[in-house]
């Protein structure tokens, strides 16, 4: 396999991980309806799907789960400061101001890894880089009705989470990346996740929620949530940071706001607005320019 097939699979991986990643609302749609609290969801998403990838670790690649102690910091940051701290950020954003304003920004992440990976990687920092950069965050902003949807404030304390979110976000590409200089694919997705979910969980309990009914269709949808959503997209991820640089990646995962949004109009029946259309061309442009080199 030469560098550029490796490269186009790498692309490939990133861009199924955001497609599906954008579906994940459905999921939170439906387990939301039986009484599931957001910190639940997120925490019951990662520890399920860390079981699951640990069950198949123990049943095909043992070493796999095998990590040094002085090893241990990466996925500590990797977990509970990216993934775990990323959801607690986000949701708080959620639930200070609308999705969208969330949303778009959370997608000012590529900026941060862009310019994290020139610091510690050295990682190349282009004029395509940027340019695709800015397209897809102006794409993004269309889609979530930013732009386009009427004035929009936002307080201080809502900018300050939004950004907790974001840097999070972009961290999970810095500290996946130093990981997998030593470890396999599976092993930093695994612990990752892990680490996450238990410290969400371990949260949730700490604050003494209330648990919803445990009936099969929660049972169902939360196994859908920690497998398809969870443990299939960010092995998909992890498997593309391993080829690709952090920074591309990074733009790449601007898929998810398209998908979602097309989601949203197949599935749930929501109205699409000229200013998504605008949005979901531009990210796709974004996208286009990004890897006019690999192509």
């Amino acid at each position: 396999m030469n560098r550029h097939t490796g490269e186009g699979q790498a692309v490939i991986c990133v861009l199924l991980a955001a497609s599906i990643w954008g579906l994940v609302g459905l999921a939170t749609r439906f387990l939301s309806a039986l009484g599931w609290s957001t910190m639940l969801m997120a925490g019951t998403r990662n520890l399920l799907g860390a079981l699951v990838l640990g069950a198949y670790l123990l049943a095909v690649d043992r070493d796999a789960l095998r990590i040094a102690p002085r090893d241990l910091w990466m996925f500590l940051c990797s977990g509970f400061v990216a993934l775990g701290c990323f959801n607690l950020c986000y949701f708080t954003a959620q639930s200070l101001t609308s999705l969208s304003v969330a949303a778009v920004i959370l997608y000012t992440a590529p900026f941060f890894v862009i310019f994290m990976s020139r610091l510690i990687f050295g990682e190349s920092l282009t004029a395509s880089k940027l340019a695709a950069c800015v397209i897809a965050f102006v794409g993004c902003a269309f889609v979530t009705g930013f732009v386009g949807g009427g004035a929009v404030s936002v307080s201080p304390r809502v900018l300050a989470v939004g950004l907790g979110s974001a840097i999070c976000y972009a961290l999970y590409s810095i500290f996946g990346r130093i990981a997998l200089a030593r470890y396999s694919v599976m092993t930093v997705t695994f612990y990752s996740l892990f680490i996450a979910g238990v410290s969400l969980c371990g949260i949730y309990l700490w604050r003494g929620e209330p648990w919803p009914t445990m009936n099969v269709a929660s049972i169902a949808g939360a196994l859908v949530l920690g497998v398809c959503f969870t443990a299939l997209p960010y092995v998909l991820y992890t498997r593309g940071l391993a080829a690709i640089a952090p920074g591309k990646a990074s733009v790449l995962a601007f898929a998810e706001p398209m998908v979602a949004t097309i989601a949203g109009v197949c599935v749930l029946g929501e109205a699409i607005t000229p200013e998504a259309l605008v949005g979901i061309g531009l990210i796709f442009a974004g996208i286009l320019i990004l890897n006019r080199q690999s192509s």
